[in-house]
């Protein structure tokens, strides 16, 4: 969910809305639906291997035929050139330049991770340096962010350990075997006004909360409890500069969003990093145009009866396409990845650089939101940040502490189909 436009400022997927780096292996034939194959990459250093593909999908937009896929992903393999440090990542840009912020991150953020030599040593530090130092290029590329930018979910894999690192409300879920149930467990938290401590931390910062119609004056502004947003619906809170109408974003966090910066929008990720045992059979990487109408679960559920992630990916957003037409006269731009992790077992051995591995799961959905398990500081330090213009790169760095844990869907009447 973006701004109070929509994704305001097309053209089908193209393989400049993804990046992926190849070097891996592959299956021999493409997918009729994805057209791509199912590409594989070993991590030698735990005898398992990850199988996975990927599907970006434009959204249907009737007032704007011509809008392009703002949604962009990142798959890089063997990171610093080692066989064991695989990237996923999927970005979901918004605003009038919401497409150039979200290519924009997608290159420079796993840039920026590649070369870090403290990457092995302290991912999390590394992690939290990357976003920052990202978000800093785009303020001061050509594009313009003022009222554009990009949220960001990404998974590292090291060994036998997922990083998660996310920024906004898009989301990645491990499903996970339970006795004979397959479980979705989040691995991150979506970063919205429903979230009380993100709230809390954002009026702090001086931002105005309220939905549309609290705006409009057609409900009470002093009443600061939304429910869910399942109960919800299409008016969620959103963030306000004081007595204005702009920006409206429904996300608390993201890369780019300059003028948001400055009632709280910030671009420090929470991290949360899990070891991966045999019952961990695949994760899922998505933006929130998956998640907007099917729970974690759901999702889960749905991937598991496919042995073909392609096959998987297809039928996910075919079946949010769908959901979407049923409840909004619109779509989302729709992408997922679905990495699926064969043959671990615990033989294997690995160390990252000199530290343990603090081992967590967040284990909430879209639809489901409270209180955050992640803890991140969200303090003055980042009010007094965010209202200052003044400050440097080096003061940025430092202002905020982070040390956390298949079917096409049919095209509405008048329309070519859509090609999955």
């Amino acid at each position: 969910m973006g701004c109070v436009h929509g994704k305001c400022c097309g053209n089908y997927p193209t393989q400049s809305e993804g990046d992926s780096e190849h070097g891996t292996h592959r299956s021999q034939r493409k997918h009729i639906l994805t057209l791509r194959e199912v590409e594989l990459v070993p991590v030698p250093s735990h005898n398992f291997r990850l199988e996975y593909s990927v599907l970006t999908q434009r959204g249907y937009y009737p007032d704007s035929p011509d809008k392009e896929n703002q949604d962009s992903f990142c798959i890089r393999t063997q990171i610093q050139g080692n066989p064991n440090v695989h990237f996923f990542g999927v970005y979901d840009g918004h605003g009038q330049f919401g497409s150039e912020c979200s290519n924009f991150v997608k290159d420079r953020l796993v840039e920026t991770l590649s070369h870090d030599p403290a990457l092995l040593e302290d991912p999390v530090k590394a992690y939290t340096s990357a976003f920052l130092t990202t978000n800093y290029e785009l303020h001061n590329s050509e594009i313009d962010d003022s009222m554009s930018g990009t949220t960001a979910i990404t998974v590292l894999v090291v060994g036998d350990t997922l990083y998660v690192a996310n920024v906004g409300d898009s989301r990645a879920v491990l499903a996970v075997k339970n006795g004979n149930r397959i479980v979705a467990e989040d691995l991150s938290s979506d970063q919205t006004p429903f979230r009380r401590d993100e709230c809390d931390r954002v009026k702090l910062c001086g931002a105005s909360v309220l939905s549309v119609d609290q705006v409009e004056g057609l409900k009470d502004p002093k009443i600061q409890t939304w429910g869910d947003e399942e109960s919800e619906g299409g008016d969620p809170p959103r963030l306000w500069v004081p007595n204005t109408m702009y920006p409206g974003t429904a996300f608390t966090r993201s890369v780019g969003d300059n003028l948001a910066e400055t009632i709280g929008v910030i671009a420090v990720p929470e991290v949360s990093t899990v070891q991966l045992t045999p019952n961990h059979l695949f994760f899922v990487v998505a933006s929130d145009g998956i998640f907007e109408f099917l729970s974690s679960q759901t999702v889960v559920d749905m991937a598991v009866s496919f042995s073909d992630p392609r096959d998987a990916c297809a039928a996910i957003a075919g079946e949010a396409y769908k959901l979407w037409l049923e409840h909004e006269n619109r779509t989302d731009d729709i992408t997922i990845t679905i990495v699926q992790i064969k043959g671990l077992s615990h033989s294997g051995t690995f160390r990252v650089g000199s530290s343990e591995i603090n081992v967590s799961t967040v284990t909430r959905s879209k639809r489901e939101k409270g209180t955050s398990e992640i803890s991140v500081s969200t303090g003055s330090d980042v009010c007094r940040f965010v209202r200052s213009r003044s400050c440097d790169f080096k003061s940025y760095q430092h202002a905020v502490s982070t040390r956390s844990p298949a079917i096409v869907a049919p095209s509405p009447a008048g329309q070519r189909p859509i090609e999955l």
